[in-house]
């Protein structure tokens, strides 16, 4: 049962939130890559993967529209007071359709895990196969008639898995060799690092915390940097121009920014050495025109290591034999998925 204790406020313009103690919602600055949202009627629900509790955060710009799934999500009493105008106030959940409840937070988790789950080779994650995952949130949509709208409304459509990954123990490039050093070339730092997953669409980029190598090399009088970023499974030619990473390599004193090609499983890229690249770099990968740019990574690596965390535990939760109906059960894409899998 979704139940908590929730604070009912009016803000600016007329907007309404109804939130549990310390929950992401649509209106803070920066959100977190834990933060799962949903747009309904009159507003938008979020919850964060991470938490605990099941209770959502309601942001509500139409209270009228919202009426029908306030009072299925929240119940009678919560329903009431935002009718009412209860700013203010504290109010206990009792949802009046639980299970649409339950299916809300579930849908927006299949979206969340469409866009974010951490598939990776190297820390041997594996892929959520999109055809299952798009049909288990058609039949959410579907039982959320209720309170969805707009693009999450839509029952998506995708491609199933063909093939599966590589274990990572199988796997052709070790993770931090970045490219064979030919003789006469002088390294002069190297490194492994991780991405800001914000910064590209999945589907590219590996997302393991070692999926990117760097080296500054210094061959005949010429210093240059070399990236090497492990691809995401099933990533192969001919890939569109509009949708090839790059890669920002920094020092304190300049950066470059560096086109990468596709070879085999990687992405590679070199360039002239930014000033100072002798005491090492950073690099950002990124796809231009997308995600975001300048705002703070919220949480940064830990958040990205919690979230491998929890694709990990739920990938042993989808292996057990005894049926899970929990409200938190695994997606049918997520037991596909351990099933392919020994590890799990």
């Amino acid at each position: 049962m979704t139940t908590g204790t929730v604070r009912i406020d009016r803000v600016a313009d007329g907007v309404w939130i109804i939130a549990p103690e310390n929950a992401p919602s649509v209106l803070d600055d920066a959100a977190g890559i834990d933060v799962t949202v949903l747009e309904v009627l009159g507003g938008h629900l979020s919850w964060s993967v991470f938490a605990e509790y099941t209770v959502p955060v309601a942001v509500i710009d139409d209270v009228v529209s919202a009426q029908n799934w306030v009072w299925a999500v929240f119940g009678e009493e919560v329903a009431l007071a935002v009718a009412e105008g209860e700013t203010g106030s504290e109010v206990t959940v009792e949802p009046a359709r639980p299970r649409v409840a339950v299916g809300a937070r579930r849908l927006a988790f299949a979206h969340w895990a469409a866009r974010w789950w951490p598939t990776s080779t190297v820390d041997a994650i594996p892929a959520l196969d999109a055809g299952l995952l798009n049909r288990e949130i058609a039949t959410l949509v579907e039982d959320c008639d209720l309170l969805v709208d707009g693009d999450d409304a839509l029952a998506p459509e995708g491609p199933t898995l063909s093939d599966r990954p590589g274990r990572a123990d199988d796997y052709a490039l070790a993770a931090g060799a970045a490219t064979a050093t030919r003789p006469g070339t002088l390294v002069l730092k190297r490194g492994i690092t991780g991405s800001d997953w914000r910064r590209y669409p999945p589907g590219l980029v590996d997302c393991s915390e070692r999926a990117v190598s760097w080296e500054v090399v210094r061959t005949s009088g010429n210093t240059a940097v070399r990236v090497s970023i492990v691809a995401a499974p099933y990533v192969s030619e001919p890939v569109p121009d509009h949708v090839r990473p790059r890669a920002l390599i920094g020092t304190a004193s300049g950066a470059v920014d560096v086109a990468l090609r596709l070879s085999g499983d990687v992405w590679f890229g070199e360039s002239a050495a930014p000033p100072g690249a002798e005491a090492g770099v950073s690099v950002d990968v990124y796809l231009p025109g997308f995600g975001v740019n300048g705002v703070a990574d919220v949480g940064g690596s830990d958040a990205r290591e919690r979230v491998r965390a929890l694709a990990r535990l739920r990938l042993r939760r989808a292996a057990e034999p005894t049926p899970d109906d929990g409200p938190d059960a695994p997606l049918l894409a997520e037991i596909d998925a351990a099933a392919s899998d020994s590890d799990f």
